[in-house]
């Protein structure tokens, strides 16, 4: 057999056996991601699930001021629906909605059945106007005027 010949297939294949090693090292690599990919996916699902599932139970939680159990309103954000505010603010928000332009708090109150010649019904539903104001839930005009948001 030819020396020259039986070098260059040694060389070769010593070539071949390097060019193995590395594919064989980028296959474990490769391997190493997938998994690691599949694993984030699963955490991304679990997390995206509890997150739904806390987003779907969003009641609004009694809170303390004052020692008075009072109902928090939560801000608006694009997650958040217009059903979850307490009843009496839906209604708010409802009677200003329907109403054909900006209204005042005496016409939300005539909308809801308030007795608005009495002060003492007439503040806490202004208190409850701009509460919903100051969570996105309705705009506050410079003329005291209240309106939906858009």
């Amino acid at each position: 057999m030819d020396p020259e010949l039986l070098e260059r297939i040694t060389a070769r294949r010593a070539e071949l056996d390097e060019l193995e090693e590395q594919l064989a090292k980028q296959l474990a690599e490769v391997r190493a991601e997938r998994n690691e990919l599949a694993v984030a996916e699963r955490v991304l699902e679990r997390v995206s699930e509890q997150l739904a599932n806390e987003r779907a139970s969003v009641t609004p939680a009694p809170g303390q001021v004052g020692g008075r159990a009072v109902m928090l309103i939560p801000h608006r954000t694009s997650g958040v629906e217009e059903s979850t505010p307490p009843p009496d603010y839906q209604g708010i928000l409802a009677a200003v909605r329907q109403a054909a332009g900006p209204v005042m708090a005496r016409q939300v109150g005539d909308a809801l059945g308030i007795d608005v010649s009495v002060r003492a019904e007439l503040e806490p539903l202004r208190g409850r106007l701009v509460r919903l104001v100051d969570r996105g839930w309705l705009r506050k005009l410079p003329d005291g005027r209240f309106t939906t948001c858009l």
